[in-house]
């Protein structure tokens, strides 16, 4: 068994000697890691996006995906209570379900964040870039990807740069400009609901779900459905996966996690309801459908275009929370598959200050380059499909500890954990059968490729499993 595909970590993961992570957060930080992450592009552009797929019933598809990420978020609080390491999903499967499963869940969250802070810095550079067109005559062929007809997208290289230079002065300094920028990302919100909600209509609602609930192809080519929109908002609900990625990070990981990842989750879903209650009832869901900046619009078609611009200027200040906390993320993954041998250890490298250096460089180059010449769509799609992937392990992580290890330590147990767990196993799975064809085939084509690295090199250069 030791020497097989599904070896697993020891139950207690301890760090080697000078190989651990400085522990310097606490809650606080972490609720803020995890609005910082969830709340920021998905909700200021993809609800354009979900009201072209399911038009009013687009409030459907935020509470079914709001759900499902809840119901992983309880999964995700227990393993992290239980295994308080660096890893997130990658270390749970370890642990629980052997190297080879969490080879791939490992890979498909290298995949989900590389492409999250790609996308992100993309949207960011949509914000940013009429700004510095109109402020300092920058052409726009310096500030858009090949499929717009630039060169490359300059301003999300260096957005990316900057949050990487912000990352490499250390987690706590990182988090505690985070924290200030989340504020006034969820202030904006706040302005937005005070301003539309005034505005509501019923009658905007009707009807209700014009392209009724299961995904199916409309006679325009598009995929529709309440759930072919949930399963790309799906991309506004995820980043609380961010604060489990920190547990080696955390000054008192017990009481701490459950804290950030349970309290983000309730936080934005109350959040999202309401921004999206707001918006649809103010005007006609056609007129902001697929909008690069939709509630922007909502604003200005309600005469309101001081707070459309405040909402706008807001965004290009907070977004790089996002990209914080999921570069902060993607960085810990690769760190830890790197120390676990499954990836060159020499990335593993920590700074004075106990920030892995190496690899957040290597990191801003992979995504810089992503976020460079690659569109926003394509990355968001991929992007869900493999979070659907760990957040489904997480969920079945749970479920097979409670019937292996019944009794063992964990500050945190999700309640009714068969239906908690199932409805967040069999959610995701529903979700990801409802991502666009394409993007499945190319997540599928990703594990392939992933599966050879793993035999060619992780597998025989694999040291944690025990």
């Amino acid at each position: 068994m030791n020497h097989g595909l599904l070896r697993r970590k020891k139950l207690v993961v301890e760090a080697a000697e000078g190989k651990g992570l400085a522990r310097t957060l606490s809650w606080p930080h972490l609720i803020a890691l995890g609005v910082g992450a969830i709340v920021g592009t998905g909700i200021l552009t993809l609800i354009g996006v979900g009201a072209d797929k399911a038009g009013p019933a687009v409030i459907a598809s935020f509470a079914i995906a709001g759900v499902i990420c809840v119901c992983a978020a309880l999964a995700y609080a227990e393993m992290a209570t239980m295994i308080p390491a660096s890893g997130s999903a990658y270390t749970y499967s370890y642990v629980v379900l052997g190297e080879l499963i969490a080879w791939v869940i490992g890979w498909s969250l290298i995949l989900e964040y590389s492409l999250v802070v790609s996308a992100v810095a993309v949207g960011w550079s949509g914000y940013a870039a009429p700004l510095l067109e109109a402020w300092a005559g920058v052409p726009m062929a310096l500030m858009q990807g090949p499929e717009l007809g630039g060169i490359v997208n300059l301003p999300a290289v260096f957005i990316i740069g900057v949050v990487a230079a912000l990352l490499l002065m250390g987690t706590r300094e990182s988090a505690t400009v985070n924290a200030i920028l989340v504020l006034v990302k969820i202030a904006a919100l706040a302005i937005f609901v005070a301003v539309a909600l005034p505005a509501f209509d019923a009658a905007n609602f009707e009807p209700f779900s014009p392209y009724g609930f299961a995904k199916h192809m409309g006679p325009d080519g598009v995929e529709r459905g309440i759930m072919a929109a949930a399963a790309i908002i799906f991309f506004a609900f995820y980043g609380f996966d961010a604060i489990a990625t920190a547990a080696e990070e955390t000054k008192n990981p017990d009481r701490d996690l459950k804290i950030g990842i349970i309290g983000s989750m309730v936080a934005c879903v109350v959040i999202y309801i309401g921004v999206a209650l707001a918006a649809v009832g103010a005007i006609a869901y056609s007129r902001f459908a697929n909008s690069p900046e939709p509630l922007a619009l909502i604003l200005r078609e309600l005469g309101q275009p001081l707070a459309a611009q405040y909402l706008a200027v807001s965004a290009v200040i907070a977004l790089p929370t996002v990209i914080l906390a999921f570069f902060y993320g993607q960085s810990r993954i690769f760190f830890t598959m790197a120390r676990d041998g499954m990836l060159p250890s020499g990335l593993a490298k920590l700074s004075a200050k106990g920030s892995p250096v190496r690899i957040t460089l290597f990191t801003a180059a992979v995504v810089a380059v992503l976020a460079g010449f690659i569109p926003l769509g394509e990355l968001a799609a991929l992007a869900n499909a493999g979070t659907l992937a760990a957040f489904s392990a997480v969920a079945v992580c749970m479920l097979v500890m409670r019937r292996r290890e019944p009794d063992a330590h964990r500050t945190f147990r999700a309640p009714m954990p068969w239906l908690v767990g199932g409805i967040a196993v069999f959610g995701c799975v529903y979700l990801f059968f409802s991502l666009p064809s394409s993007t499945q085939f190319w997540f599928v084509v990703w594990n392939i490729f992933g599966v050879g690295v793993y035999f060619l090199y992780s597998r025989r250069h694999a040291k944690a499993a025990l």
